[in-house]
Parts: C-alpha cells; sequence; structure tokens
C-alpha cells in the first residue's frame, strides 16, 4: 500500500492544472454569469486527452482508472474552472458503456468520449421520487423490436450540451410482473423528448433541467447491456460520480484555501499579517488537515473501484463525498472570512462558489443518505427508512 501517487499521476495532475489556470476563474465567472459554456476550455481538454484518460485504450482514452480521471478534475476545479459535465459524461456514462454497453454503443460512444466530442448527461432523479430511485415512474415497455419511454426526470446536468441523455427508467420483468432498473442512451433530439431549463441561483456554466418523456420511441439497441443486468449497471455508474464530485469538492476547497491564505499572508492591519493571528490561522489549518483527509479517502475509494471490488468501493465513495463536500463549505465560508468584505467583491473569485460547494450536500446523494448508508451497511444499525 502506497500513500504517494504514480509519477504518471503527478505528472497528469501537473498537465491539467496547467491548462486549466490558463482559462482561469475569470474566464469561468464570465461564461457562467453571462449564460455560456466552457466549451472552449472542453474541447482542448478533450484534443489532449485529459477527458479520455478512463476509456479504455482500444477505444483512443488513456486506458487508465477513474483515480486518474477524478485527478483531472480536482485540477480543474483547484483552477477555479469546475467543469460539472466531467462528473457525468466521461465519468458515469463511459464508465457504464464501457462496463455494460454493446459492442456498437462502445464502437459509436466510446472513442468521442475520449476525445470529448461527446456529451451526455445522466437521468435517474424524478420531482416524485428523489433519494428513492426504488419509486422511479419513467417506465419502458415493448412495442414489437421497439421501446416506449415515459416519465419526468428533474436536475438533470448540461442537457442543452449533451447529444444524448442516458436515462434510467424501469422495465417489468415477464416472470414476476415487478418493475426493475434500466438504461436507456436517448439521443435529445429524438421526438416526444423535451427538455426545459430550471431557473438556480447558482453561478455555474452547467445548467439544470426538467426532462419530458411523451411517448419516445427508441430502437432495441438503445438500451444498454441487458435488462437483468440493470441493477448492477446503475452502481456501476453511480460508484465513479460519487468519487468524481469527492474530487470536486476537493478541488474547489484547495481553490479557496488558497486564495484564502494567499490573501492572510499580504494583507496586514496594525502592521502584521492576519494569517499570523490564530484566529485565521488555525481555520485555515483546520481546513488543510480536514482537504487533506477527504482526498485520502477519495483516492482510495478510486483505487478500490478501479480493482474491481464494487462494494467495498460504495462504502468509501459514500465517505469521500460526505468528507468533500463538508471541507469545500468550510473552505469558501473560511476563505471569504480571511477576506472580509473582499470575499464577496467579484474581484476576488470567491462569492460565486457559495452556492457550487453547498450543492456538494445534496447532490449526487445527499449527506443524510450517506449517513443512512454507513450507519446501516458500515456499523450494522437497523435500517432507518
Amino acid at each position: 500500500m502506497t500513500f504517494t501517487e504514480s509519477e504518471e499521476r503527478q505528472a497528469l495532475r501537473k498537465a491539467a492544472g496547467d491548462l486549466a489556470r490558463r482559462y482561469g476563474h475569470e474566464y469561468y465567472s464570465k461564461l457562467a454569469r453571462s449564460g455560456g459554456h466552457t466549451t472552449e476550455l472542453w474541447n482542448e481538454a478533450g484534443r489532449l486527452g485529459y477527458l479520455g484518460v478512463a476509456v479504455p485504450e482500444e477505444y483512443g482514452g488513456g486506458g487508465a482508472g477513474i483515480g486518474d480521471l477524478a485527478a483531472v478534475c480536482e485540477e480543474f476545479c483547484a483552477a477555479g474552472t469546475p467543469m460539472l459535465l466531467m462528473v457525468v459524461s466521461p465519468a458515469i456514462c463511459a464508465t457504464v458503456i464501457a462496463r455494460f454497453g454493446k459492442d456498437e454503443q462502445k464502437k459509436h460512444w466510446l472513442p468521442r468520449f475520449a476525445s470529448g466530442e461527446a456529451r451526455m448527461s445522466f437521468a435517474i432523479t424524478e420531482p416524485d421520487a428523489g433519494s428513492n430511485s426504488h419509486k422511479l415512474t419513467t417506465t419502458a415497455r415493448k412495442d414489437g423490436a421497439d421501446w416506449i419511454l415515459n416519465g419526468r426526470k428533474v436536475y438533470i446536468s448540461g442537457v442543452d450540451e449533451a447529444e444524448a441523455v442516458l436515462v434510467v427508467g424501469r422495465t417489468e420483468d415477464a416472470k414476476t410482473g415487478k418493475l426493475k432498473p434500466a438504461l436507456f442512451i436517448v439521443p435529445t433530439d429524438t421526438p416526444g423528448f423535451e427538455y426545459k431549463q430550471i431557473e438556480m441561483d447558482l453561478v455555474s456554466a452547467d445548467k439544470q433541467f426538467q426532462l419530458f418523456l411523451d411517448d419516445v420511441r427508441l430502437p432495441a439497441d438503445a438500451l444498454v447491456g441487458s435488462e437483468d443486468a440493470a441493477l448492477a449497471q446503475l452502481f456501476a455508474g453511480l460508484n465513479p460520480e460519487r468519487i468524481m464530485a469527492a474530487s470536486f469538492s476537493v478541488g474547489l476547497a484547495r481553490y479557496a484555501l488558497e486564495k484564502g491564505t494567499a490573501y492572510a499572508k499580504e494583507r496586514s492591519v496594525w502592521g502584521t499579517p492576519i494569517g499570523a493571528h490564530q484566529g485565521l490561522a488555525h481555520p485555515l489549518a483546520t481546513v488543510k488537515i480536514e482537504m487533506e483527509l477527504a482526498k485520502l479517502m477519495t483516492q482510495k475509494a478510486a483505487a478500490l473501484y478501479d480493482s474491481g471490488d464494487d462494494m467495498g468501493a460504495g462504502e468509501a465513495a459514500n465517505m469521500a463525498k460526505y468528507a468533500g463536500a463538508e471541507v469545500a463549505i468550510k473552505a469558501v465560508d473560511t476563505a471569504i472570512q480571511v477576506h472580509g468584505g473582499n470575499g464577496l467583491a467579484t474581484e476576488y473569485g470567491l462569492g460565486t462558489l457559495l452556492g457550487a460547494v453547498r450543492v456538494g450536500r445534496i447532490a449526487p446523494v445527499s449527506r443524510e443518505m450517506v449517513l443512512n448508508f454507513v450507519a446501516q451497511h458500515s456499523l450494522g444499525l437497523p435500517k432507518s427508512y
């Protein structure tokens, strides 16, 4: 066991970070405030291979693991350019298709995930289901060789940038009559598929959408993998999602901590740098400690997942996601406090992160559901819900 990243991953981190810093938070913030997208940065990251590091080599990717993709995500966030679609398209969607997709699905999608050309959203959350994915009402029924999909989804990221959405629906089990989960690739130009932007108080270049699926007719090959393996397929995507979300939060915590620490060194009051006072030094040090702990758990989760231990990765990924979200919130709040009034001035690039880090306690799984998971599965306590 080692707690030191390989030279290859360290080099990947540096290269990805160098690229993201060339764009920087000012670039990101300007686009987010104007309703734009980080298309230029995304496309360059794709051309350089950073978005496809976890795609199998035979399909043009780097052949590495989720840990390497998570490192790229962290570096982009640490540079102040947090692209939420990185958590979804190359992590969830590409991973699910690489592990469970049919040969034609892999040939069509994976090379384009590797190059960044393809963007795909992921749709599981519903207005009346929330965290209870067993109550999903989006259903698919057979009509000859085709599937007919009906349902609603909410808070789906980046649909306006995506050419398709990986939709979690339910099909009827022919033997039992019960509904079971199934994943479908739905192109965004399919008749009957509509989306509407949800107005948010977030300053983000990635927008949120409601989806409306009304008698959406899909060919047989829209189904990803096997109907019978759908639950395994779903969790194959959710673990990388949590690992990426943890890296997303850790990266934002790094960005805020760097800002706060630099300001504490240079800002002087009564002839002394404010960082010399324990009232500011200790909160910054606490963030550093908790951030490093969250990063270690994220790396553990990624290592377990890449080794094929899905169950072990599930526990660690939930813990990492929890820890990352908590320290990101603390980091941004502390950095703003260090800056005083300047912390909310646009010039200093911190106020835009208040909402961004708060999302980590809600999505992709709520703080409370992570605690439920740990209480039940890690501690063996009775199920509470």
